[in-house]
C-alpha cells in the first residue's frame, strides 16, 4: 500500500503572526562564508577555500525562541505543578516533556470540526459528543483528537489577528475526552483554550477567575498533553489516519517542539 503524509505543522519563521510580539521567535541566518572562522577550532580557516566545491564552510542559523514557539506539545507541567487528582493514586507531581510516554504520540487521529463556532466560543462536552456522532466515531484510548477551528485559515492567510481567533475547548469538554482515555489533543489555534482576549471579557463580566485556562487546567485532574498551533487540519478527514507528534526532549521543560504529521495508508 502507498503511504501518504500530510504536514500538520506550521513553518517557524521571522515575522510570523502566530504569537504576540513579546513571544515571537528570532532567526538569524548565516550563509556558508559567514561560518568560515569556525573551522579555526580544528583547522587553519583559510583551508576552507580549498574545500570540495569551493565554498567556505557551512550554512547555519541561530534561533531565539521559547518551547511554545511554533507547533509544539505542551506537557502537564505547563498547566500546573500537579496532575491526576481524579485518577487512582491521586495527585502527583506534574510530568515535564522529557518524562512523557512515547506511546502517546503515534496513534489514530480524530478530527473534530468546530470552524463554525465564533471566536471565543468555549466548546462543551455536548459539542464534542455531537461532533463524534456526526463523524460516526467512538473514542478509543490514546486516540489523538485534534480540533479544526477558524484559526486554521487565519494562520494560513497570515491574519495578524490570529492570536484572538478560533474557538477553545473548556474544562468539561476536555474532561469528556480524558475520561475516555484520550491523552493527546491538538488545535490549530494559539491555545487549547479560547483566546485570552475573549476570556478576559467573560471574567470581567462574571468575576469568575476559574474561566481562565479552564481547558488547560483539566490536567490538574487527569494529566494530558496538547498540541498547539497546528496547521493544515482542513486537508485531513475526520478519521482514517495516524498522527505522529513526538515532542523534542528538553530536560525539565513545559513543552517541546514537534513536526506533527498525519499518515495515511492508501
Amino acid at each position: 500500500m502507498a503511504r501518504r503524509y500530510v504536514d500538520l505543522s506550521m513553518t517557524l519563521e521571522n515575522d510570523i503572526v502566530s504569537d504576540p510580539p513579546f513571544l515571537k521567535p528570532t532567526i538569524t541566518y548565516e550563509v556558508h562564508a559567514d561560518t568560515k572562522h569556525e573551522l579555526g577550532h580544528w583547522f587553519d580557516p583559510e583551508i576552507a577555500e580549498g574545500m570540495y566545491g569551493g565554498e567556505p564552510f557551512a550554512a547555519a542559523e541561530w534561533v531565539k525562541l521559547t518551547t511554545h514557539s511554533g507547533t509544539h506539545v505542551d506537557a502537564p507541567w505547563h498547566y500546573h505543578p500537579t496532575q491526576d487528582a481524579k485518577l487512582p493514586g491521586g495527585s502527583r507531581p506534574a510530568q515535564t516533556i522529557d518524562q512523557m510516554p512515547l506511546e502517546w504520540f503515534f496513534n489514530p487521529g480524530v478530527k473534530l470540526d468546530f470552524r463554525d463556532k465564533p471566536n471565543g466560543y468555549v466548546v462543551t462536552a455536548k459539542d464534542v459528543e455531537d461532533e463524534l456522532k456526526r463523524i460516526g466515531h467512538v473514542l478509543q484510548p490514546l486516540d489523538i483528537v485534534v480540533v479544526n477551528t477558524a484559526a486554521g485559515m487565519a494562520l494560513a492567510n497570515r491574519d495578524p489577528g490570529y492570536v484572538g481567533i478560533g474557538a477553545g475547548v473548556g474544562y468539561e469538554a476536555t474532561m469528556y475526552l480524558l475520561e475516555r482515555g484520550v491523552r493527546v489533543t491538538g488545535t490549530d489555534a494559539w491555545s487549547w483554550d479560547a483566546p485570552f482576549s475573549h476570556t478576559a471579557e467573560k471574567v470581567k463580566e462574571t468575576g469568575n477567575p476559574k474561566l481562565i485556562w479552564e481547558g488547560h487546567r483539566a490536567g490538574v485532574d487527569i494529566g494530558y498533553c496538547h498540541i498547539e498551533k497546528m496547521h493544515n487540519l482542513e486537508a485531513i478527514p475526520a478519521t482514517g489516519f495516524m498522527i505522529s507528534c513526538f515532542p523534542h526532549k528538553i530536560k525539565g521543560a513545559s513543552a517541546g517542539w514537534t513536526r506533527a504529521v498525519a499518515i495515511f495508508e492508501d
